[in-house]
């Protein structure tokens, strides 16, 4: 249980780590590598603005994730808190106790190791716009990366089992030095992108509808339906707030977040 405990700790310091690099990595590929090979003005200008607003929506909403927790401090919460609950990270009401964050979450859905806290009823609506938004950069960036990779080395994506054979039969070009180090590089990053891209994309559509349902995925995993389902709309409406068309385009804070004062005395 310890070596467990051990392992996941690890891995919530290493896939923050792991997400930055591959953000700063995408950074100056895209401003020093593919747009301004594959453009020319206006068309630089058009898809720099392009890549900026879908990548720093995407950290805009990483941010708001990790600023928001969906944390309760609630001392009425915490002494129902048994050895026996803990295993089972449930308490009552909507809370759960997280071993990683030990914590009490309101609402907790899952830990998410890339952000390294909690997703609960505070910062679900800019999880679900971090992985929308990371996911349409990661497929802005296959497609600008096949682009170049045509334009600069000849490669052929016509064949669409390319992508089958293309990181393995490079990877034995490059030992062998038939091909420069940057091009096996920028094609271990379409890799990369198309894994983050399709995690991002299903965990997008995973949350989007457990929320229309009224449900967190620790209820689902535990076979418990919401206390209350209301009509999708006004669950929606309760993650997303009022002025959702707003948070689909900037990552502002459109709901009230629910301080811990309130949910005590809403406990109590």
């Amino acid at each position: 249980m310890m070596m467990r405990m051990l392992q996941l700790r690890l891995l919530n310091t290493v896939a923050p780590a792991y997400f930055f690099t591959a953000t700063a990595i995408t950074f100056v590929l895209h401003l020093f590598f593919f747009i301004p090979t594959i453009f020319q003005t206006p068309g630089i200008i058009i898809h720099t603005s392009i890549f900026l607003f879908l990548m720093l929506n995407a950290l805009g909403n990483y941010v708001m994730t990790i600023w928001y927790p969906s944390e309760t401090t609630s001392e009425s919460t915490s002494q129902t808190c048994t050895v026996d609950c803990l295993d089972a990270y449930y308490l009552c009401n909507d809370h759960h106790f997280c071993k990683l964050c030990k914590k009490v979450i309101l609402k907790r859905d899952h830990h998410c190791f890339f952000t390294g806290n909690c997703i609960g009823n505070n910062n679900m609506r800019y999880f679900i716009m971090f992985c929308i938004y990371t996911s349409s950069t990661c497929l802005y960036s296959l497609v600008l990366g096949v682009a170049y990779l045509t334009m600069e080395y000849s490669l052929s994506f016509e064949n669409p089992f390319t992508f089958l054979t293309l990181l393995p039969l490079s990877t034995g070009y490059f030992f062998i030095g038939m091909i420069p180090g940057l091009q096996f590089f920028l094609i271990l990053m379409l890799y990369v992108w198309l894994g983050i891209g399709l995690v991002s994309a299903g965990f997008c559509c995973q949350q989007i509808l457990l929320v229309a349902r009224g449900q967190t995925w620790c209820q689902l995993q535990q076979g418990h339906l919401a206390k209350s389902q209301g009509m999708w709309r006004a669950n929606l409406k309760d993650v997303f707030g009022s002025q959702w068309a707003l948070g689909l385009l900037l990552p502002v804070l459109t709901i009230k977040t629910v301080t811990n004062t309130t949910k005590d005395q809403k406990h109590n």
